[in-house]
């Protein structure tokens, strides 16, 4: 688990800032000339403004996660990639195999149609 954090918090972190750096430059303008405090600023202009990407954001640091656990279980951390490397590949069952990669490939697009869902419905606010 503790692998797992420190690969994903550094990505997460730019993915977040890039969504922050997307909002228009007016809208902080705005909020400094109403004499909002940086905090103000980021609660209820920032975020707000930024929210459909931030959301894209996580599905992507989901996804990436997802391959990383795969991955962790194909060198033998345990996991649906072990399962599909010690049952499905070493041993020849190529239907276990397939079924595995099938489920993750579903998995990822499954979540990947709700984070689109969701952003879009936030974007058009």
């Amino acid at each position: 688990m503790v692998p797992l954090i420190v690969f994903i918090a550094p990505y997460l972190t730019r993915l977040f800032e890039n969504s922050i750096l997307e909002v228009d430059k007016g809208i902080v303008e705005a909020a400094q000339a109403m004499g909002a405090s940086y905090w103000e600023i980021v609660r209820y202009f920032l975020l707000p403004e930024a929210k459909g990407s931030l959301i894209l954001s996580v599905t992507t640091g989901t996804i990436g996660l997802i391959g990383a656990t795969a991955m962790a279980g194909a060198i033998g951390a345990g996991g649906v990639g072990d399962l599909a490397l010690t049952y499905g590949y070493e041993r020849l069952n190529f239907p276990l195999m397939l079924f595995t990669v099938i489920v993750l490939i579903v998995f990822v697009q499954a979540i990947q149609s709700i984070g689109n869902h969701y952003s879009a419905k936030l974007r058009n606010h």
